[in-house]
């Protein structure tokens, strides 16, 4: 089967705007990426710092986000990457969405991760009971989502297991659940993918093994475009990790801000694996990516300052591969 593409979208908010233009620029892009021929667009969960009073990205709560894009659209699979349930009532995941598969049929898809999706803080926020410690919980948790969908007479939305770990790829195995991985964050993922693979257990709800690899990619007419348009993020990403988290920054100060780094700006952030270049070399390095993992679907994430740039970078993506 030819590769399936879709798009990880995580609503980046460009320096200068606000999250609700970073909304309606999930809303814009997802309109313009059913119509080029992706086939999945998944919405991220994101927390920014509170006490910082700044955020990258605005999407906090995908599930809201989940009804306006599968409206705005025809025939593009809708969902999230991800639900992290460790902050949510299994029932309530559940209800909300089999009530958007209910709405959108065969178009629902629920990512689920485990991950805090934010800083201790806010994950300490999150929790209602806030006396005791986390539990520790997240299969018993996957597993009463599971009964509450597999035992529901409402329509169900495909269910699938997100991670960039090998925890994660047990667990969907073991779940026989589809398995989504985050070369994004995990670059070195392969072996993961592996063991997803040979330690699935087949169920009436997924016979055999199925895999997506979501990757980092930006398109441009040439390869120094797409270089220098990467600017914006890897810079993004380094205030993040130090706990300084700005807007997407305009690529002009970026690459001001990257050369005083005293390392060559294709290698920040480090341990971060980004496809760049021309169509031709992006597609050859998603080929290779969904190669290395034997994925049939790759999700691409592309953050740029400029929006136009990012519907660029997709409609070029789109192109080349002959959506």
């Amino acid at each position: 089967m030819p590769l399936r593409l879709g798009v990880l979208d995580q609503s980046p908010i460009p320096e200068g705007r606000s999250n609700g233009d970073a909304l309606r620029n999930t809303l814009d892009l997802a309109r313009l990426t059913d119509e080029l021929g992706y086939h999945r667009y998944w919405l991220a969960e994101h927390h920014p710092p509170r006490t910082l009073g700044t955020a990258s990205l605005a999407c906090t709560s995908p599930e809201v986000m989940v009804g306006p894009v599968a409206a705005a659209t025809k025939r593009i699979r809708v969902g999230t990457g991800g639900i992290m349930l460790p902050h949510y009532s299994p029932l309530k995941v559940a209800e909300t969405f089999q009530m958007l598969a209910a709405l959108f049929p065969d178009r629902i898809d629920l990512g689920i991760g485990r991950a805090a999706g934010t800083s201790p803080t806010i994950a300490h926020a999150l929790r209602r009971d806030k006396r005791l410690a986390p539990l520790d919980d997240f299969p018993e948790q996957l597993h009463e989502l599971m009964g509450y969908l597999d035992s529901s007479p409402f329509e169900a939305p495909d269910l699938w297991l997100l991670g960039s770990s090998p925890q994660s790829a047990e667990w969907a195995a073991a779940a026989g659940l589809p398995y989504a991985f985050a070369d994004f964050i995990n670059p070195y993922g392969s072996t993961c993918a592996f063991d997803y693979t040979d330690q699935f257990q087949p169920c009436r709800r997924l016979p055999q093994p199925k895999q997506i690899v979501a990757v980092s990619a930006i398109c441009a007419d040439t390869d120094d475009e797409a270089i220098g348009l990467s600017a914006s993020i890897r810079m993004m990403l380094l205030m993040l990790f130090r706990g300084r988290p700005i807007p997407v920054p305009p690529v002009d100060r970026a690459l001001a801000f990257l050369a005083g780094e005293g390392m060559p700006m294709e290698l920040l952030p480090v341990g971060r694996r980004f496809i760049l270049g021309s169509p031709s070399k992006v597609r050859e390095g998603i080929e290779a990516v969904a190669r290395e993992y034997h994925a049939e679907e790759v999700l691409i994430v592309t953050n740029t300052f400029d929006h136009q740039a990012r519907r660029r970078s997709y409609g070029l993506v789109a192109r080349e591969f002959g959506l």
